[in-house]
């Protein structure tokens, strides 16, 4: 079945027992909402100020087929708080540094201590990002220190049920629209008011040049106050940086402007969330990803780590 849009723009989903859909759409607004209870707040970015207690977790990663045994999860989460007479409401953007958490199975068994590092640079909402590697292809739940009990819970899959490109894996070659072949996307990238300057070359001859290559896959347009718009300015911000020492490319997420139509290169890399930027080493190995959500700061050492 062809997804719609609500069901295909999917960056996060249920945390804790209260369901919360993180996604993208045309009718997000650039503008936080302010008013108690609405799922962003005027950021509060005192540094150490503590969370309160049986806080819940807003998971910020897909729940799709992606982790796998033996490759580090990236585990992005946000705070929210639960009791009814919080002030602020919705997601929380003041909080310490770290977390200190652990990683159980669906047995409530430990696996792994973690440590979740918060980040907030360029966005509305903060998040805390936990990374673990993980044993087994079973569900598990990510716990932080006073949580409300419930945690974030996620899936490591068999490797066979995995279709998406894998860290460790050859990228995929595909042809990718450019500002002189759109292949069919009308239009070939949404960032407004121009586009973004990651349609010089196709991923494919990005693959051929020798360098590495960052390819971000999002819908700007239809994601203004998630990771997709200001996550492609961020992007450019890095490439500006580090000029001609690597390529980026950008491929949009609908062949449309009215976004009925998922792309072939969405297709072509077999997922049904965004975004997503593929870190690729200059041999043609993906090497890292950020899915989901990401900050400045979180890119920034992402690009540092592929370039070292």
């Amino acid at each position: 079945m062809t997804p719609t849009r609500r069901q295909f723009l999917v960056a996060g989903a249920a945390a804790g027992g209260a369901a919360l859909l993180a996604a993208c759409s045309d009718e997000s607004s650039s503008s936080p909402p302010t008013n108690p209870g609405d799922t962003a707040v005027p950021a509060l970015r005192a540094d150490g100020t503590e969370l309160p207690k049986a806080f819940a977790m807003v998971q910020r990663f897909p729940n799709h087929p992606l982790f796998i045994p033996g490759q580090e999860a990236r585990l992005p989460i946000s705070i929210m708080k639960v009791a009814s007479n919080d002030q602020n409401g919705g997601l929380r953007d003041n909080g310490p540094e770290t977390i200190e958490g652990w990683i159980e199975d669906f047995n409530k068994v430990k696996i792994t201590d973690v440590v979740a590092t918060r980040h907030f640079d360029g966005i509305t909402n903060a998040y805390w990002v936990a990374r673990a590697t993980l044993p087994k292809a079973v569900v598990y739940t990510l716990r932080l220190k006073d949580d409300d009990g419930y945690g974030a819970t996620f899936e490591v899959f068999d490797p066979t049920d995995v279709v998406s490109p894998a860290t460790g894996k050859p990228m995929p070659p595909f042809d990718t629209p450019t500002k002189d072949d759109h292949r069919g996307v009308e239009p070939y990238c949404t960032l407004a008011p121009k586009p973004c300057p990651f349609h010089e070359v196709t991923l494919t001859d990005a693959l051929k040049s020798g360098k590495p290559v960052a390819y971000m896959v999002g819908t700007p347009a239809h994601c203004t106050t998630g990771t997709c718009s200001p996550g492609l300015q961020f992007l450019m911000a890095e490439s500006e940086r580090v000029g001609d020492a690597m390529v980026f490319v950008h491929a949009d997420v609908y062949s449309d402007n009215e976004a009925t139509e998922v792309a072939p290169a969405i297709a072509a890399l077999g997922v049904q969330y965004e975004p997503i930027i593929y870190f690729i080493d200059a041999t043609g190995v993906i090497v890292d990803r950020l899915d989901g959500i990401w900050d400045k700061s979180e890119l920034r050492e992402r690009v540092e780590l592929l370039l070292a």
